[in-house]
């Protein structure tokens, strides 16, 4: 079984991996060393909304390039 101080870089490398910036990896290390697991749970969807707004804002704009090229297949511009 992994000791308090291999769960606590086991916790902030995976915080580190999903992208949570600096203050919010500080935020939940702080809140893990006092078992606050709902508040962290709430910050951690917080970012987790955050990352499908991204990724939803990227796929609008990968479906414009897509229609933008369909048309210019198509004849319809240039």
């Amino acid at each position: 079984m992994a000791n308090i101080s291999d769960k606590n870089a086991i916790l902030k490398q995976n915080l580190i991996d999903a992208g949570c910036d600096e203050t919010t990896v500080n935020t939940c290390m702080c809140l893990a060393e006092q078992k606050k697991e709902k508040e962290m749970q709430f910050i951690l969807r917080m970012h987790k909304k955050n990352l499908l707004d991204n990724i939803h804002a990227e796929q609008k704009r990968i479906d414009c390039l897509d229609f933008l090229m369909y048309q210019m297949e198509k004849g319809n511009i240039i």
